[in-house]
């Protein structure tokens, strides 16, 4: 069987055209906001935070009910703006590294190593409810200055916005990541002393 060079042309276009298309259904989502620093009494400490690049480059992609990518949430830079609003307000001095590495050749007191462990999204067109909702579930780590563990917990936090309040998709989904974000600012910066594992720590200075 023979093609002409017009029904060839055709397929093709066709196909660039399905590819097209296919990639204009993926909303890509950056997470932006604003965290206000807690009104908490600083530790007289000196923290280095490790923001790593798994931490800083964080996405989550949500796919539709036929496997399709749907949304593509970046919400890696809006944890390290988080942090960098609550945890100067904690601790007496804090400063920025790249590497545990990094961290352990300063000299500081102690070293706080945030990860993110699970990222979930709610829609209201599969959950059925009027309302966008957001799960972050964090690893934290805290350690001494030479590198030496001293507590690694979990703490999640939740963040929902209703539909009505929004006008798009993506604006919902970014407020609700949002409030899940200031409700970690809020639950760490009153539970973290109270670690059992911190408290002792402290207790021992």
């Amino acid at each position: 069987m023979s093609y002409s060079i017009q029904s060839i042309a055709k397929a093709l276009c066709a196909s660039v055209c399905a590819l097209v298309l296919a990639s204009c259904g993926v909303s890509k989502v950056v997470i932006e906001g604003s965290y206000p620093s807690p009104n908490v009494a600083k530790l007289p400490l000196t923290l280095a935070v490790v923001y790593d690049e798994p931490l800083r480059s964080f996405s989550y992609i949500e796919y539709s009910e036929t496997g399709a990518e749907e949304f593509n949430i970046a919400s890696g830079e809006s944890h390290v703006a988080l942090f960098d609003a609550v945890l100067p307000a904690m601790f007496q001095s804090v400063v920025q590294v790249a590497s545990l590495e990094d961290a352990e050749a300063l000299g500081v007191d102690a070293i706080f190593v945030p990860a993110i462990d699970e990222f979930q999204l709610a829609l209201p067109q599969k959950t059925k409810l009027d309302v966008y909702e957001v799960w972050i579930r964090y690893n934290l780590r805290f350690l001494t200055g030479d590198g030496a563990p001293i507590a690694d917990w979990v703490l999640t936090s939740y963040g929902k916005t209703p539909t009505e309040s929004m006008r798009t998709a993506d604006s919902a989904i970014n407020d609700a990541a949002v409030v899940a974000l200031r409700d970690l600012a809020s639950s760490f910066s009153l539970s973290f002393a109270q670690v059992p594992e911190v408290r002792d720590w402290l207790a021992s200075r």
